[in-house]
């Protein structure tokens, strides 16, 4: 399995809904439709909420992985299901 590469990367450990999908929509704003951005969120609220508000967006989730640490590393495209 080949792994996907990311345009961009933000890391949203160190803030707080709803900061962190604010966060998170500056990053995938900055980015051209089909790039995709790597996110690095908590457990709990974070990964709860943010990849559902992108998906709201119509962005595509292409992978979640629990880091094992309490983090999660998220792939998503944007506008991938525009």
């Amino acid at each position: 399995m080949s792994v996907q590469k990311s345009d961009a990367f933000v890391d949203i450990t160190d803030v707080v809904c709803p900061i962190t999908f604010v966060k998170t929509k500056v990053a995938i704003e900055e980015l051209e439709k089909g790039q995709v951005l790597e996110i690095l969120m908590n457990e709990g609220e974070p990964i709860q909420n943010v990849p559902r508000s992108l998906k709201d967006e119509s962005h595509k989730i292409i992978n979640v992985q629990n880091n094992g640490n309490g983090t999660y590393t998220v792939l998503v495209e944007k506008d991938g299901l525009a």
